[in-house]
């Protein structure tokens, strides 16, 4: 959101909020690849999860709109992720 805000990096608080962010997504990220064994598998959540909550805050804050082929896709996301947490074996 903050790298919509900061209009080509041209407003100096939404571009410091967007590099701040990127820094933290990526700080975590780091901590979660110590935590598993698969760096397909802590990607492909965190990469799906990111996808997931950008849309939804898209659609809340910038009234973005999503038709049916956008609510099946991130269904899928969401559906691969539980499949990924409760089967894989990747996961452990």
């Amino acid at each position: 959101m903050a790298l919509k805000l900061s209009d080509g990096y041209t407003k100096l608080i939404p571009t410091a909020v967007m590099a701040g962010s990127y820094t933290a997504c990526f700080y975590f990220l780091s901590k979660c690849l110590n935590q598993f064994n698969s760096v397909g598998y802590v990607y492909a959540i965190w990469a799906g999860f990111g996808i997931f909550l950008i849309t939804l805050l898209g659609i809340f804050f910038f009234k973005n709109e999503i038709d049916i082929a956008g609510i099946v896709g991130l269904s899928l996301i969401v559906i691969g992720a539980i499949v990924l947490n409760l089967f894989s074996k990747i996961s452990h």
